[in-house]
């Protein structure tokens, strides 16, 4: 059980405060890192986003020569009120029943965590009790988004060297539609995908339920918290908590695809450079991901038509990050392996 006493916040401001005054990347060791890098035993720039990635990393680190050993990954599981408005083809049981699923050790999740050497833990928050419809008020109280914030900035493990966070949650594309909405602007259909398969039809009443939701909830436009609190979900919030806390342990983050993402835009909107530890794992099929990636400032790692969710995309690129940090930290310099230079 997590133990949401351990977060040092107890209101939204208090949160925005942590996230505003939160430690930056290690300046000295990224000049040792660059210095390394230089060093090494092949051309320069050989290794292209490679080098990028370890030098990143590294920096936030604190440790010019790095290893990956204890990545985590996180799913968080929450169910949307707003399903009500008929934006999904399945019912919010299939959030329990792929929760189960996940602890069972049956999803694709499992598998990539397992293949990568990540420890996964999966956290359901409240699916007996949905948020309510955002189309007729916020989804959540603040005392409810303090306390999905709390769970996902105690669920990150403090020894943990890279965190990946996932999601599932029946509606939550539409929720992070709508979010991206409110901090983005644009109209509901700049931001309305198909999600899990809706037809036109479907994404044309998707694109009028998003835009009645920031209609109802005008205090969430521009303003990130109230964007996470009005138009998000538990898992969301969750989600924001999770990388909030890995900014303030200086744990590199890769972000998953669309829902995260929104997530993140949530922190990026209360601080600017809030996300900076963080990477984008991949591109998602989810319509809107590219855009909302060029929002962030997020070049992905990967594109591979990933659009299951679930952390999936961002848990797959934990092999990209850990070759580059491999190659970094393992590969000789031209004068260790006695090569010439000129």
């Amino acid at each position: 059980m997590v133990d949401v006493m351990t977060a040092p916040f107890e209101t939204l401001s208090e949160f925005s405060a942590l996230l505003s005054n939160a430690p930056e990347p290690n300046n000295s060791v990224l000049k040792l890192a660059q210095e390394r890098n230089s060093q090494l035993t092949k051309p320069k720039g050989a290794l292209g986003r490679l080098e990028d990635l370890a030098l990143w990393y590294a920096a936030w680190r604190g440790d010019s020569k790095p290893a990956i050993a204890r990545p985590q990954v996180v799913v968080f599981a929450g169910n949307h009120g707003v399903t009500a408005q008929g934006i999904s083809l399945f019912p919010s049981d299939v959030t329990a029943q792929m929760v189960s699923n996940f602890q069972g050790g049956g999803a694709a999740i499992n598998q990539l965590s397992n293949c990568f050497g990540a420890k996964l833990e999966v956290h359901a928050l409240d699916l007996d009790k949905p948020t309510q419809d955002f189309t007729v008020g916020p989804a959540m109280s603040e005392d409810d988004c303090i306390k999905a914030l709390q769970l996902g900035w105690s669920s990150v493990d403090p020894e943990a060297d890279l965190l990946v966070t996932g999601e599932m949650g029946i509606g939550n594309t539409t929720s992070a539609a709508a979010i991206s909405l409110a901090l983005f602007g644009g109209v509901g259909s700049d931001w309305a995908g198909r999600g899990t398969g809706l037809d036109d039809a479907g994404v044309a009443l998707k694109s009028h339920v998003i835009e009645r939701g920031l209609s109802t909830n005008p205090t969430a436009q521009g303003n990130g918290l109230e964007a996470l609190r009005c138009l998000g979900g538990r898992e969301l919030s969750a989600i924001a908590g999770a990388i909030a806390r890995a900014r303030i342990l200086r744990i590199p983050v890769i972000l998953d695809g669309f829902i995260c993402c929104a997530a993140a835009a949530c922190l990026q909107a209360i601080s600017a450079n809030a996300i900076d530890h963080s990477v984008a794992g991949h591109l998602s099929a989810e319509g809107a991901h590219e855009k909302m990636l060029a929002k962030l400032g997020k070049e992905p790692i990967l594109s591979l038509g990933l659009r299951l969710g679930e952390g999936s995309g961002a848990t797959l690129a934990i092999g990209v990050l850990k070759a580059s940090i491999a190659c970094h930290s393992g590969m000789a310099t031209f004068a260790e392996a006695g090569v010439s230079t000129g």
